[in-house]
């Protein structure tokens, strides 16, 4: 989710509109709110924001800091015109990148992703077991194809993955995918998604690779890869049919 700082609300409704366009969930919040709102915001709701967008509002380098002390989401400053002074200003505050308006979403989106393999040394994909997951908005390939999916079920997926070996909840999920303020679309619909999510994953896999627990929340198990095949003529081992692990798991 992306938080968009800015004291116009037709600003924040454009971008709103236009993340949603690309699938990604944002929310709207007023210069005046936020520093409240920063410091109380729960810590499974601030898990879930990719990202903090600033925007029009006065006292701009204040709001790195505060935001390092919740998160370590990316900061992006959009700026209404070159100005070289405050560009300066805003990257010794802490910001992550400054911007000039007008600029398009998907170059946001970009910039965030490019932020994130920087500070975490993380690629744009990520291979477990048989799957293939790309954070750049590309589909998935499963045992080498493309398997087309809902931007949601796609988003899902993609956090699975880039949680993998830790129990989500159901909220979790719905934070990252839908925005902590959307009080429109209720919070099962989650469970509609990964239960489709998982039927297209077991066709092409063989098996369900989502663990659930009730009260637990969700997991993406270990995945296997393909057993070694033994020389020619020399029937397989138990040990061999066993399945291995992908290492750091």
């Amino acid at each position: 989710m992306i938080v968009i700082v800015d004291e116009r609300n037709v600003v924040t409704g454009g971008y709103a509109s236009s993340f949603d366009r690309e699938g990604i969930a944002s929310a709207g919040i007023d210069p005046s709110e936020f520093r409240d709102w920063i410091g109380k915001v729960s810590e499974n709701d601030i898990l879930a924001i990719e990202a903090f967008l600033i925007g029009d509002c006065v006292e701009r380098e204040a709001y790195p800091r505060m935001i390092r002390e919740r998160s370590k989401a990316p900061v992006i400053v959009l700026n209404e015109r070159n100005s070289l002074d405050q560009t300066l200003e805003l990257f010794a505050a802490g910001v992550d990148d400054v911007l000039r308006k007008p600029v398009h979403v998907r170059e946001i989106l970009a910039r965030v992703g490019a932020i994130n393999r920087r500070s975490q040394s993380e690629a744009d994909h990520e291979v477990v077991g048989e799957m293939c997951v790309y954070f750049d908005g590309r589909d998935p390939e499963v045992n080498g194809e493309v398997l087309p999916l809902p931007r949601r079920e796609r988003r899902i997926l993609e956090y699975f993955v880039a949680n993998k070996g830790r129990r989500i909840t159901k909220s979790q999920i719905f934070n990252s995918i839908y925005g902590i303020f959307d009080e429109n679309v209720d919070e099962n619909v989650v469970e509609s998604h990964i239960s489709k999510l998982r039927k297209k994953l077991k066709h092409r896999l063989g098996y369900d690779p989502i663990d659930s627990k009730r009260y637990l929340g969700y997991c993406l198990e270990k995945l296997p890869t393909a057993p070694t095949a033994p020389p020619v003529g020399q029937p397989l081992t138990g040990s061999q049919w066993m399945t291995s692990w992908p290492q750091g798991w």
